[in-house]
Formats: structure tokens, C-alpha cells, sequence
């Protein structure tokens, strides 16, 4: 018999791939395991992070006891509900942007695209299934990891509760991650709406869709509807999408989106909704005035808020605050034998930023006797990407960042227009900005704006987290043509400043003695 009342769950459609993913993820027939005396290690949330500090500490296979407890699906919010299914969908709409260009590159664009989009949600579940198998209960018990489905609450300084059963511990680390910010606004939970939680499990298109929240998620979203058919209205409160961006890159994907047939209302804030016959009538705040929407769905992308309910953190003297649990450089919260990752206490809310964060908990927690050699936050080097088209990637500093921090800087920017490759592609509107220390080639930051910016940031990535400048970047020889050429033409640029008047007389006195 199970040690405690199993949590069943369901997923819809409960179709051939959805029953996979559970089996994987939250298999119904699951049994938790007997639990040990005491766990040198108890992870609370199977996500990114709370699987990397498991699997990694684990996986090391020198005797340590380690359990995590899940209360809903392993895998997190990349697996079920965040980038793996909205990747999939991406993908999907990228082939219609590309039919709608077609005339560009000399074939002719069709007068009419068919999109079938219950088969591309179809695959969307089929793909998110086929990963599960990375992030399920069995492959991760089989390294070691003793695995609790069920609501794990701290009931005292060295113990956490999973429905009746106790699990002792000498360490312990929160990843119960954050979920999608849930609004107020006056008749929104009668109309109904979706977040990233509920959007994949559509099978049939919104005519009319909504999207409330112009950052990375809405965005992203708001595109790849578009272009599956949906009429699209993005609402944001900020004067401009993807405000926290650099400028000039937001810019780009704003006028991408009006060409696209996006209806941007900027400035607009909702005020209610009300459901009726004819849809869902979305009241705005615009510009002074009452701004009316018809719209089938709402989505909502406009932030994402700490999974602290449940926890009972008081117990254990665990202090949070509204944005999380807090934690100081080395990912420890208010008590030492606590440690938390991923994003319920980073401002970092990504994957990778998980996953880097889950890293430094196994060694700090773990393998720093008397707190030496504990590798900081604060340290990493952490690029990200908004996978809109074209992609905005960025890492390290902006200038205004890097101005508030008293440093002086200047900034190289090669237009895509000027890179042969782009020409080629017909991607020229996009560009790489370096930002680099005005007396030296250390790269501080760097944006990129291309429809492989993601793929192709981890170059300068690379370059910062190894402490090579500009200098070294401009002897990388890349394959011609290239879109990531950009990158030595920057560094190019860079060397060309430092031909000063002496310089050049010294290279003149060189060539006489040649």
C-alpha cells in the first residue's frame, strides 16, 4: 500500500500522448517508497532545479540519501507548461511566417495557408512525451533518488511532512518554482481565461485571442497565434513591448508584430470583462479613454509569482517575501541548513538559470566544509533569449546597467544589412550590440537581434565567462558566410580603434625594415 494518499492528476485531452506524459511524470499507479532514517539531502519540487540538485547530488554514487518530494508533475514548468510546449508551437507557426515570405526568395506565396491546428497541438503533446521520459519518476529512482508525489510542508527545523509521512533530513532546498500571476480584474474569472498553464491544452483555435502582458511569454505567444490563424490583440501597460529590452531591439520585433497583423494597444491596462453571446468584452484603460475588445480567449502573460503556499516556511525559519523565499549569494535562506533554487528566489526566471543555480546549491550545501570554496550567484554569466521572430538575445550588462554602476563603456553595433549571410537569408533587420569597457576590450554585455540569436549568443557568452576580449574574438575564424560573422566583424571594429597616430607610425617603421 502506498505510505500516503495518492494525488491523481489528469491532463486534457487525455489522448495517447497526455497519458504518456502522466505515466512518466505522475504515474497513477506510483507508491512512494518507505523513506530512509534521515536524508543527507530532501529537494521540495521536481523541476529544473529541484531535478539537478537531486539527480546531480544522487547521481555521484558515494552513498549519499537523497528524496524529492513533488506535489503536482516532475519536470516543472519547462517540461509541462513553459519551453518545451511552446517551442513546439513556435516551431510550428515559423512554417507559416516562411509561406507568407515566400514571394522574397522567388517562389510564389500561397493565396491561402490551411492550418490545421488541433495536429499542430497534436504534436506539440506528442514532443512534450517523448521528453518526459528525462524528467520521469522511474529514470530518476533508478538513480537513487527516493521520490514523494505529494505536498511536502516543513514541520520543523530538520523535518518535512508529505501528507503523513516524515522525512528527517540534514539539508534541505526549496525549488517549488513560480507559477502564472492570476489578475483581478473584475469578471475575468467568470469569462474565463488561459495562462501558460492551460494554453497547450487548446485543440481548437481561438478566432479571436487577447493577450494581456507584452513581455517575453505574451509575446512569444501573442506571434505564433497570429500566425496560426488567430486575430491577435497584445495589451500592455508600458508604452512599448518587451520594455526591458534594449530599445532598439523591441523596436524591431514591435514593427515585426504590426507587419504581422498584430493589434498592439499600448498603455492600456484592463479594467473588467464581461461574457457574452457574441464573446468575452474586454474593457481598457487607453490613452484617457474606454477602449472595448471582443475577444473568444484571454491569455494572460504578464508575470509569474513565487509556489510558496503549502510550504509552511514559518516552521522552519525560512523568511520570504512576495517575490520569494530569500536567499544570500550562496542560494542559503535564513536557516543554514536550507537552501533554495531556480525560480522561487531568482529575479533569473529560466531553465538554464535553474539549472546553473541548482549547481552551486549541491556544492555549497554539500561538498564546502566550513564554507569554503562556495561558488556565488552573483558569479554567473547568464544570457537569455525572447524567441520571438526574429529572436532578441541578450547577456551580461546594458549600458544604463552598467552607467548606474559607474563604469564607462562604449558600444560597437554591426547591422545584420552589413553581414553577407543576412543578405543572403533576406534576415538584414536585426543587429549585435557589444558592450565593452571604454579603456580596455572586456566585454560587459551584448544584445543580438536575428532570427538565430539564441544560437548564436553563447559565442560572446563564452568569451565573458573565459575573460576573453575583443582582441581574442577577432582571431576566432568563423565559416563564411555566416549569420555569427557579426560577432567577428564587432571584434574587427573593436582592433580598428586601437590604430591610433603613434600606432600607425610604428607600423610605418615596421614596413621600412621589411
Amino acid at each position: 500500500m502506498p505510505n500516503s494518499p495518492f494525488h491523481p492528476f489528469s491532463i486534457s485531452p487525455m489522448d495517447e500522448y497526455n497519458r504518456e506524459l502522466l505515466q512518466q511524470i505522475h504515474p497513477p499507479d506510483w507508491v512512494n517508497p518507505q523513506p530512509a532514517n534521515c536524508y543527507d539531502l530532501v529537494v521540495i519540487g521536481g523541476g529544473t532545479a529541484g531535478l539537478v540538485v537531486a539527480v546531480g547530488a544522487a547521481g555521484l554514487d558515494i552513498g549519499l540519501k537523497v528524496a524529492l518530494v513533488e506535489r503536482n508533475l516532475m519536470g516543472g514548468d519547462c517540461l509541462n507548461t513553459g519551453c518545451v510546449p511552446s517551442k513546439s508551437l513556435i516551431r510550428s507557426s515559423r512554417v507559416v511566417g516562411e509561406m507568407w515570405n515566400a514571394s522574397n526568395y522567388g517562389i510564389a506565396s500561397p493565396e491561402s495557408i490551411d492550418v490545421d491546428f488541433s495536429a499542430v497541438m497534436e504534436r506539440l503533446r506528442k514532443i512534450r512525451a517523448g521528453m518526459s521520459h528525462h524528467d520521469s519518476v522511474h529514470r530518476v529512482a533508478k538513480v537513487g533518488v527516493d521520490i514523494f508525489l505529494g505536498q511536502g510542508s516543513f514541520i520543523g527545523n530538520q523535518a518535512i511532512q508529505v501528507d503523513e509521512v516524515t522525512l528527517n533530513y540534514k539539508k534541505a532546498v526549496i525549488a517549488t518554482g513560480a507559477r502564472a500571476v492570476h489578475p483581478q480584474t473584475p469578471g475575468l474569472a467568470d469569462a474565463g481565461y488561459l495562462t501558460n498553464e492551460t494554453v497547450f491544452n487548446l485543440t481548437e483555435r481561438p478566432k479571436r485571442l487577447a493577450v494581456i502582458g507584452g513581455g517575453p511569454i505574451g509575446c512569444e505567444l501573442a506571434q505564433a497565434f497570429r500566425r496560426l490563424g488567430s486575430q491577435v490583440t497584445l495589451i500592455h501597460r508600458h508604452g512599448h513591448i518587451l520594455h526591458r529590452e534594449d530599445a532598439d531591439a523591441a523596436e524591431i520585433v514591435q514593427q515585426r508584430f504590426i507587419q504581422e497583423g498584430i493589434e498592439l494597444v499600448l498603455g492600456g491596462e484592463p479594467e473588467r470583462v464581461e461574457k457574452t453571446a457574441a464573446g468575452n468584452v474586454l474593457t481598457l484603460h487607453h490613452q484617457g479613454q474606454s477602449k472595448q475588445v471582443l475577444v473568444d480567449e484571454i491569455l494572460i502573460g504578464a508575470g509569474r509569482t513565487p509556489n510558496l503556499d503549502g510550504l509552511n516556511l514559518e516552521a522552519a525559519g525560512v523568511a520570504y517575501h512576495r517575490r520569494g523565499v530569500k536567499v544570500n549569494e550562496y542560494l542559503q535562506t535564513t536557516n543554514p541548513n536550507i537552501y533554495a533554487a531556480g525560480d522561487i528566489c531568482m529575479d533569473w526566471k529560466f531553465t538554464h538559470g535553474a539549472d546553473a543555480a541548482a549547481r552551486i546549491v549541491i556544492q555549497n550545501a554539500l561538498f564546502a566544509p566550513f564554507g569554503l570554496g562556495r561558488p556565488k550567484l552573483s558569479s554567473l554569466v547568464m544570457p537569455w533569449v525572447t524567441y520571438t521572430e526574429p529572436e532578441v538575445a541578450h547577456v551580461g550588462l546594458y549600458e544604463r546597467e552598467a552607467n548606474e554602476k559607474g563604469i564607462e563603456t562604449k558600444t560597437i553595433k554591426i547591422e545584420f544589412k552589413d553581414v553577407d549571410r543576412a543578405i543572403a537569408d533576406g534576415e538584414t533587420e536585426g543587429f549585435l550590440k557589444v558592450l565593452h569597457e571604454k579603456s580596455s576590450d572586456k566585454i560587459l554585455g551584448a544584445t543580438m537581434v536575428s532570427r538565430h540569436a539564441g544560437e548564436s549568443i553563447s559565442e560572446i557568452t563564452t568569451a565573458m565567462v573565459g575573460g576573453l576580449g575583443l582582441k581574442t574574438l577577432a582571431r576566432v575564424i568563423h565559416p563564411y558566410p555566416t549569420q555569427a560573422e557579426c560577432i567577428r566583424k564587432a571584434a574587427d571594429v573593436y582592433k580598428r580603434t586601437q590604430l591610433t597616430p603613434t600606432s600607425k607610425k610604428l607600423l610605418k617603421l615596421l614596413h621600412r625594415f621589411t
